[in-house]
């Protein structure tokens, strides 16, 4: 399949590496079908929508924060990066994870009740 993205132009992927979500992400629950992109040189994934490309959200790994993340049995837990041009605003959500298991194909958002995580968590600092 092709895809035209806004991030990455037009690129190719096979069936097989689309990610079901079986209830969207929060905001976007009609999005059903994503893939997972992963640049050279980055330490941010996109999880890019199928069915709508315009929409992606860059993704950061949850336990390159905390190794002691709130883990789901064969799912990596993401948070949803929210970019800034400044380094230091860049913010990730550690509330509301995106759960990928990259094997079955399949991922889900998961709000925690926990006040240890926040939806702003400063990616970089001074």
């Amino acid at each position: 399949m092709k895809l035209k993205t806004k991030q990455f132009g037009e690129i190719e992927f096979s069936d097989d590496l689309i990610l079901n979500f079986k209830e969207g992400l929060v905001g976007f629950e009609t999005l059903r079908k994503f893939i997972l992109i992963k640049p050279e040189d980055t330490l941010f994934y996109w999880l890019n929508s199928v069915e709508n490309p315009d929409i992606a959200f860059p993704l950061f790994g949850l336990r390159l924060i905390d190794e002691e993340y709130p883990q789901v049995e064969n799912h990596e837990a993401f948070g949803i990066v929210i970019l800034n041009p400044d380094p230091l605003k860049i913010t990730v959500n550690m509330k509301a994870p995106v759960y990928v298991n990259q094997d079955d194909k399949t991922g889900y958002q998961k709000i925690l009740d926990d006040e240890k995580y926040s939806l702003y968590y400063n990616l970089f600092t001074e």
